[in-house]
């Protein structure tokens, strides 16, 4: 069976419904504000300022506590309470390493961003039940939104 390949979203009118049942998302590779004009810090900063709860979950950075306000979390399966959305900030060959602490979580999305693609991660998410987007800016698919 093939089914998984329905969690695999690749169109607008799919993006569109995973943003929109989005309201908690934690920022896998997030970077601190001291990395502001890079996209692992400036998407999740969107995104909060867009009104989202954003859990910054950096791989790096153990000296940093707080990011964008927030009590930084070292792995998802930490983070208390649901999260509906990982949005990951990671090369795609730095992926696999984070794929059981993902299922761990049970997030309903997951979403690689802009240049990140995995296919075999996206593949083992898919099977879990969790719709993946892979290869999107999510702050730029959000303003389209303008939510």
């Amino acid at each position: 069976m093939e089914d998984w390949k329905r969690n695999l979203i690749e169109d607008g009118e799919g993006i569109v419904e995973v943003i929109r049942e989005t309201k908690t998302i934690a920022v896998l590779g997030i970077k601190p504000e001291s990395h502001a004009d890079q996209a692992a810090h400036y998407v999740a900063a969107h995104m909060a300022a867009a009104g989202y709860d954003v859990i910054p979950v950096p791989v790096y950075y153990p000296e940093v506590k707080e990011i964008l306000g927030r009590k930084v979390v070292r792995k998802l399966a930490e983070i208390d309470g649901p999260v509906d959305m990982v949005n990951v900030f990671r090369r795609p060959n730095d992926i696999p390493p984070h794929v059981d602490d993902i299922l761990a979580k049970k997030p309903k999305y997951v979403w690689f961003q802009l240049g990140i693609r995995n296919d075999a991660a996206a593949q083992q998410l898919a099977e879990a039940g969790i719709k993946v987007v892979q290869d999107r800016c999510l702050m730029v698919e959000q303003g389209r939104l303008g939510r």
